[in-house]
């Protein structure tokens, strides 16, 4: 049995349940131990010679009856107990599903993937055993020995006392073995952390190591790691095995004793006449041959409760992580979000350093603007936005939003408000109809195809042969940049968000349908706030202001012309990418 806070509630929702299956799983082991009764009265029959043939049916009728209640109860059993552990597996992913999505960006940073699914697959599963086939084996042990262990006491108290040495000895090697179980699983469990994360990240980069023809590396890196993994499940298969064997060894200690006292038992009541007879001998190799489970069972009931109590060690840790990023306890309710954005002096840096990586960030986006933010490469222009989304929490009053503080408004509503075109342009599993609607389950097909048209996105689409229904591959492995890009921009305008957000979203496209975008957003965000972030001048030009960004500090602030008249690092970038693009036959950034 296990025990803990984020289980100890299962008891109480499903004890009933619960008990009804240990009730089921009693009447089962009693009935078991009423057949060597039935069983000995007809070998004594067959002795002494008194056994008729009108004894046989009602024995028969008898045993029939024992087989099934035995056969109904452990259906019983069985259905009440096993399927409540799905159901607790069941609840206890979902719960730890729902706290994975309130976790912050800090905490996916430090941890890796493949050690999270560890969690939701071999941890879970390990828990599971511990409301499932552990708690049966611990009540079996309990009410199969218990029962069995009378019985063979009421026949013969001496040969009892034998077999009873080896039990308790049973019991001591049990507890001592249990602890280096624990030990060793943990390790084992690890072991498939690690294994997990270098095998996620190597089908994540294969395009990688396929251009760079490392795969004979990969493999003999991930032979070691498989190696590693090998070596602590054996480790823990061993330990496994010597509690198995120990059992096993002290089983058949207990067997032997017991043959030689009852066989020297019956031979003394043939010779004197006394009261052990073949029956009862009969009857007490039955009643042992049902405690040999319960014996057995006392090792892998010991394993299975120390593998879930590692696992449910490491699923309280992931669970008492904490929830960095919530809402504040004086929020503010707000009717509706109308897009004014205003930095105010904002400094911030991630959360366990000091160093500053946006420094002094003050400037206001009026509703209805739109802002083009450009700089080079680590300037800061993606932490900006990771801010403005409140993945990060920070000082009172550094970000407003409609006059009111971030840290004050309710999340959801927050980020209902936001539509957000990340830089890597993530594409679920899932046919494109269902990416475009992420954000709507219920979009009607012709707004999901404007969408689409507005991406330019649409003359793509319907070359493919499912169209619309087109399955892509994982993280969109079918689809090109420029098409993943388009898709993303789709899903975001689908929103109708009272602020668009797009983090260096042309990269992946030509100028020529970078500018059909954005003439087309144009159309579609009239009085609606919208940010660009570019490495591209082309993307930002007609904005409304333009924001330099360098070093994590704003550099300068004004519209296209005005910053060529007096930004010399904004004229800088602009007379570069000129050139580049007069190389290249455009003429876009004039």
């Amino acid at each position: 049995m296990l025990f803990g806070k984020y289980v100890n509630k299962f008891y109480i929702k499903y004890g009933f349940f619960f008990l009804l299956g240990i009730a089921a799983l009693v009447t089962v082991d009693y009935v078991q131990l009423l057949i060597p009764d039935v069983i000995g009265a007809i070998v004594d029959g067959l002795e002494t010679e008194s056994l008729t043939k009108a004894d046989v049916p009602p024995y028969v009728k008898e045993l029939a009856t024992y087989a099934l209640i035995i056969i109904v109860g452990r259906f019983l059993w069985r259905n009440l107990i096993f399927g409540t552990s799905r159901r607790i597996d069941y609840e206890l992913r979902n719960m730890m599903f729902a706290h994975a999505e309130k976790l912050s960006q800090t905490y996916y940073s430090e941890k890796k993937s493949g050690g999270l699914m560890a969690l939701f697959t071999n941890d879970l599963n390990a828990v599971r055993m511990a409301f499932g086939p552990a708690l049966m084996i611990f009540f079996d042990i309990l009410a199969l020995g218990s029962l069995a262990f009378y019985k063979m006491y009421t026949l013969d108290p001496t040969i009892t006392y034998f077999a009873a040495i080896p039990l308790l000895l049973i019991a001591v090697t049990a507890t001592f073995i249990s602890r280096i179980t624990r030990r060793k699983f943990r390790a084992r469990q690890q072991a498939f952390e690690d294994m997990s994360d270098f095998t996620q990240e190597n089908f994540y980069g294969i395009s990688v190591i396929k251009a760079f023809v490392n795969e004979l590396r990969e493999i003999r890196a991930f032979s070691k790691v498989n190696t590693y993994n090998k070596d602590k499940n054996v480790a823990f298969i061993r330990v496994s095995a010597l509690m198995h064997v120990m059992v096993e060894l002290l089983i058949n200690v207990v067997r032997v004793i017991m043959l030689a006292l009852g066989a020297y038992l019956v031979y003394q009541s043939v010779i004197e006449e006394g009261a052990f007879s073949v029956g009862d001998l009969t009857r007490y190799i039955a009643y042992f041959g049902a405690l040999i489970w319960p014996m057995m069972a006392v090792g892998r009931f010991i394993n299975m409760r120390a593998q879930s109590k590692a696992s449910m060690e490491r699923i309280e840790g992931f669970l008492n992580a904490p929830v960095e990023i919530q809402d504040d306890e004086n929020v503010i309710d707000v009717d509706k979000i109308e897009g004014k954005i205003t930095f105010n002096h904002l400094n911030f840096a991630y959360p366990g350093t000091d160093k500053l990586v946006l420094k002094d960030i003050d400037f206001i986006v009026e509703k209805g603007e739109t802002v083009g933010i450009i700089g080079r490469t680590g300037s800061g222009k993606t932490t900006l936005v990771d801010i403005l989304l409140r993945l990060y929490n920070l000082h009172t009053n550094e970000l407003l939003i409609d006059d009111h503080d971030i840290m004050k408004l309710p999340i959801k509503k927050l980020r209902d408000a936001i539509g957000y075109v990340p830089q890597d342009n993530f594409i679920f599993s899932d046919v494109i109809k269902n990416n475009i609607s992420f954000s709507r389950d219920d979009a009607e097909y012709e707004l999901i195809k404007q969408m689409a048209v507005y991406s330019d996105i649409h003359d793509n689409i319907i070359d493919f042969p499912s169209q619309y229904e087109t399955m892509v591959g994982e993280r969109g492995v079918t689809l090109s940049g420029g098409q993943k890009q388009r898709i993303s921009i789709a899903r975001a305008l689908l929103k109708r968000p009272e602020i668009l957000i797009m983090d260096d979203s042309f990269s992946a496209v030509d100028t020529q349908t970078e500018e059909a975008i954005i003439n087309n957003l144009r159309k579609l965000r009239k009085n609606q706030t919208t940010i660009l972030i570019a490495h591209r001048v082309s993307t930002i030009k007609n904005a409304d202001k333009i924001i330099l960004m360098d070093e994590g500090e704003v550099k300068a602030i004004g519209t296209h012309e005005q910053l060529m008249e007096t930004c010399e690092m904004y004229r800088d970038i602009v007379i570069r990418q000129q050139l580049e693009s007069e190389l290249e036959g455009d003429d876009d950034y004039a």
